[in-house]
């Protein structure tokens, strides 16, 4: 079993959630996060004021998977966060190792968790 945890734009997020769907990965867990990468944030004018926007919104995304599914869900978060730009600032993909997963409601564990 992995854990998925992938930081991708805003805007890229449904692109993302179609393209987990088409293979059949149906359970993750989304969140607002701020950070930034190779970008280092950028400048922005709000009301005549202008000023460095060092902090960037990001999306993230968490998925427990089994190991069959590392794969093509990997490949699924890529197409869908990339789009057709290549510019700086498409997400980063970061996978861990998974001990165990209990689903509370029927006290599985491990795989058949997921």
């Amino acid at each position: 079993m992995k854990y998925i945890i992938a930081m991708i734009r805003p805007e890229r997020l449904d692109a993302v959630k179609r393209e987990l769907q088409k293979v059949e990965v149906n359970r993750l867990t989304v969140s607002s996060a701020l950070g930034y990468g190779a970008q280092k944030g950028h400048m922005e004018i709000y009301r005549a004021m202008e000023g460095e926007i060092t902090l960037l919104e990001k999306i993230r995304l968490e998925i427990a998977v089994n190991d069959d599914f590392l794969q093509p869900t990997i490949e699924a978060i890529k197409r869908g966060a990339k789009g057709n730009d290549d510019s700086v600032g498409s997400g980063k993909i970061f996978v861990l190792p998974l001990e165990n997963v209990i689903r509370i409601r029927t006290d599985e564990s491990g795989p058949a968790a997921i």
